[in-house]
């Protein structure tokens, strides 16, 4: 799709932008690339100094203090040099970006005493700095197609942090930003189809996207315009100049069809694992620091990347094949509810509200070694059985609770939106759920922890759960305790530090289970008295049996089912 029509330059005031390069939702501020991974990406980026720099068009879509831009245009005046080209030449071979003023005056100047240091003259280095870097929104910039490489690390930013009007904007021209997704989706988008024919790619940037329900239509991008040629985990690896959670990898894109993949996994990332993959991909052997694979089949459509061994790819391949998603067999994965403001919506049997309004809840915290210990608590239902919020004047006991905290309460944004009932819930309560049997599972843990409520408590949002009408669900919690289905949620669920995984809804509907009707009713039974017990080992084994397998490749995860 050409979006250039589309780009017409708009002016934002600075308050829409309510926002900064981060790499966490903890840290904001700059955070820098370690340079020898900037001349890496420089590397597989191609823009080397060997080639005819001057000839090319760079662009760094976010370009914070330089951290790409000054050894970008180091290679660029080598380049230069070589080939016999004067700095006023280069005058269109550099486009940077940044909103942040103090960004581009940093950068400006450090720039201008590179070049100077070169023996330019001030006035010239001057002029084509000014010329290169431009304070201002790259995602609204009017801008034409023809950039043969793109670098850099884009700005990590939920959705939701940017005014609303900005949000709008956004939106309308980047179809990447589906659902919750990040902005620098966004970037990718608009960096790609401002690549020339034999355009470049190569960021390095959190790796959500390529997993996540919000990176679908980014990947579906890609998979029908753009050909993958390199990509790199650095999960592991610490490739900034600050110790920052940000999940990141390396990827290189360009123009065409993707065909084989070489796929990296990198420990440190420290220069030894650079030159090693340098030296891999120009034909040498891979070392043993790097764990290397090559992909000769990449990912369709928008199916997430799922960027294991391809033994491993294998196996998860067949069992998807084999057997039908856990939904579409009527079973329901849902998640519970979250408040906005737990101290004041979970309550115990004392605070005064009338007694329907309560309803019991459990809590990740309330799940011990597989059973649930009851910790009193309850959740305030604010809705009524047409799924409204209640009118307060028929509960005058929850009225003046409200009332008593309705400061707090109306400071949520889910009460900003919702000025009539600003007293609700983020998600409504269900008190007919309490009684149906389910099964609970944390949202974050080394491996699948899966308990079993007879059918006494809703949810809360730490937790997912799981309800059938054909189940019977200690069988079927017997095999979600299984590595067999730790193996799907393993291939499929974004990893973080420590081993651990999210088991989101997302993932977890992805397992896949045999039909209740096609396990015999003997290995049913073992299953439901091996979940019972918690006999792990038996379970690993029994789901082997249920899903005709031999044996599973091995993975990596943190055994946390005790």
């Amino acid at each position: 799709m050409n979006y250039q029509s589309e780009l017409i330059p708009i002016q934002f005031p600075k308050a829409a932008y309510q926002y900064g390069e981060r790499t966490s939702g903890e840290i904001h501020g700059v955070v820098l690339t370690k340079p020898h991974i900037v001349e890496s990406i420089l590397d597989l980026a191609g823009y080397t100094i060997d080639a005819d720099l001057g000839a090319m068009r760079l662009l760094e879509p976010s370009c914070g203090h330089g951290a790409f831009l000054l050894p970008a245009v180091s290679r660029l005046l080598d380049s230069a040099k070589l080939h016999g080209r004067s700095l006023e030449s280069l005058e269109s071979a550099v486009a940077a970006f940044d909103i942040d003023e103090d960004h581009v005056s940093a950068t400006k100047d450090a720039l201008t005493k590179l070049i100077t240091s070169r023996g330019h003259s001030s006035k010239a280095v001057t002029g084509i700095v000014e010329t290169w870097v431009t304070e201002g929104d790259f995602l609204l910039a009017e801008l034409k197609p023809d950039f043969d490489v793109v670098v850099g690390n884009p700005p990590y930013i939920r959705i939701e942090q940017i005014a609303p009007e900005l949000q709008i904007e956004y939106r309308r021209r980047y179809k990447s930003l589906f659902d919750r997704a990040d902005l620098y989706v966004a970037f990718i988008e608009r960096c790609l189809t401002l690549l020339s024919s034999q355009g470049v790619l190569s960021f390095i940037c959190a790796d959500r996207w390529i997993l996540n329900r919000y990176g679908a239509p980014l990947r579906s991008q890609i998979s029908e315009s753009f050909c993958v040629r390199a990509y790199i985990d650095l999960h592991s690896a610490s490739p900034f100049e600050s110790d920052v959670i940000a999940y990141p990898s390396i990827f290189v894109i360009g123009r065409g069809k993707t065909t084989s993949v070489d796929v990296f996994r990198l420990k440190t990332a420290d220069k030894a694992d650079c030159d090693a993959i340098r030296l891999k991909l120009r034909g040498g052997e891979a070392k043993e620091r790097i764990c290397y694979a090559s992909y000769d089949q990449w990912f369709v459509e928008d199916e997430p990347w799922i960027l294991s061994s391809p033994e491993q790819l294998k196996t998860l391949r067949k069992l998807e094949m084999d057997f039908p998603l856990i939904e579409l067999e009527g079973t329901e994965i849902r998640i519970g509810v979250a408040t906005g403001c737990d101290h004041i919506y979970i309550i115990d049997s004392k605070t005064q509200i009338e007694g329907d309004r309560r309803v019991p809840l459990v809590m990740r915290s309330d799940i011990e070694a597989g059973k649930i210990v009851d910790a009193g608590r309850y959740v305030i239902n604010t809705f009524d059985d047409d799924g409204k919020p209640v009118d307060l004047d028929k509960f005058p006991l929850l009225s003046a609770y409200f009332e008593h905290h309705s400061s707090e309460i109306r400071k949520r944004h889910v009460a900003k939106k919702n000025t009539k009932g600003w007293f609700r819930t983020i998600d409504r309560v269900y008190p007919e759920i309490v009684t149906k049997p389910k099964l609970l599972i944390p949202d974050i843990a080394g491996s699948n922890e899966v308990t079993f409520d007879a059918g006494r408590y809703f949810p809360h949002h730490n937790l997912y759960f799981v309800l059938s009408t054909n189940w019977d669900l200690e069988v079927l919690g017997g095999l979600l305790s299984s590595r067999v289905a730790l193996f799907f949620v393993w291939s499929y669920a974004v990893k973080m530090r420590g081993g651990y995984l999210r088991f989101q809804a997302q993932y977890l509907r992805r397992i896949r289970v045999p039909s209740p009707d096609k396990i015999p009713a003997q290995l049913a039974v073992k299953l439901k008295a091996a979940f019972r017990n918690r006999k792990f080992a038996d379970l690993d084994r029994l789901a082997l049996e249920a899903y005709g397998l031999k044996t599973l490749p091995d993975f990596d995860f943190v055994d946390t089912r005790a």
